[in-house]
């Protein structure tokens, strides 16, 4: 129980300051809005800067984080995670993620230590914590991507009408950032604006490659880079990959039902012991004391959990087929 309150505390906490965050910069649009006229050609003279207030808290948390961040610019960890943060669409820097990630932990092994007064449990809850934002980042980036691959197809196939139409590639590109839904439209979108700021075409589909990390979009990709160089109908080249993709999005989910009943194998069986542990603790306290009080008991739980991960991980290997 201590742990599953460490580890809501821990994402709780993540959540709060990601929040903060984005409230801050959202007040923050004067610079914006100047990037906004380079990059978009319009410039909305109604969004001034804000009018002059006291810091809110979002405000103060968004300073903090900042200022502590720039301490760790130069570490190379820290560099690697700006990636991710783009990939999972959270609006910080990897620094920030890592000083957001340091306090969540610290908060959460305080709440640990008020509650339980013991510092071994405080110090798991805290680890606990840190691996729970660490996890929500990466089940982000799974999300997002998943989502990106599901709209690629009608997106390919949207930019192949465009050009029948009459519309150059880089006008389909900004149809797609204006006309669809989230994340797809937020890549397309941040590409047109750093190709409206002067940078070729070919370095923002690599770098968009690369945020978006799906072999499906590398296909695109180098389809497009292919025919700029050599050139042919990319209209026909697109609906040939449109249909490529939405065959294997079917597959993927004709997968996905075939391998439902084991999948929930996995999860189910890794939630009995915790559920039934749960079950005893309010029926029959006295039944697992000796495991917390013993110490042959605390073994015996760290043998139980490792052994529960690599169950539950060898499941989730059987049934994930890739396409």
């Amino acid at each position: 129980m201590i742990i599953i309150v460490a580890v809501a505390c821990g994402i709780l906490i993540f959540l709060m300051f990601v929040f903060f965050i984005e409230y801050s910069r959202r007040n923050r649009a004067t610079l914006n809005q100047r990037m906004k006229y380079y990059a978009d050609g319009v410039f909305d003279s109604g969004a001034a800067a804000p009018p002059p207030r006291q810091k809110q808290a979002a405000e103060r948390a968004m300073d903090f984080v900042k200022e502590t961040a720039k301490h760790l610019d130069k570490v190379r960890r820290a560099e690697s995670l700006d990636l991710k943060m783009q990939q999972a669409g959270l609006p910080i820097l990897g620094s920030e993620f890592l000083v957001i990630a340091v306090v969540g932990a610290i908060l959460t092994g305080v709440v640990v230590m008020m509650l339980t007064m013991q510092v071994s449990v405080a110090v798991l809850g805290a680890v606990a914590a840190a691996l729970a934002e660490w996890f929500y980042v990466l089940y982000r980036i799974d999300s997002r991507r998943k989502a990106f691959v599901n709209q690629l197809g009608d997106c390919l196939t949207t930019v192949a009408n465009a050009m029948r139409a009459g519309f150059s590639f880089l006008q389909a590109m900004e149809l797609i950032s204006k006309e669809m839904e989230p994340p797809i439209s937020e890549e397309f979108g941040r590409a047109m604006r750093e190709i409206n700021l002067g940078n070729r075409m070919e370095k923002v589909l690599e770098e968009m490659d690369v945020r978006v990390g799906s072999p499906d979009y590398s296909l695109v990709v180098t389809a497009v880079l292919i025919q700029r160089q050599v050139g042919g109908n990319l209209a026909q080249i697109l609906d040939t990959i449109s249909n490529t993709i939405n065959e294997r999005i079917r597959m993927r989910r004709e997968l996905m039902a075939l391998t439902a009943q084991g999948r929930a194998s996995g999860w189910i069986l890794a939630g009995i012991p915790v559920g039934l542990a749960a079950i005893l603790s309010v029926l029959n306290p006295a039944y697992l004391r000796p495991l917390i009080e013993e110490p042959i008991g605390h073994i015996a739980i760290g043998v139980a959990i490792v052994l529960e991960i690599i169950g539950f991980i060898v499941i989730q290997r059987i049934v994930d087929i890739e396409i």
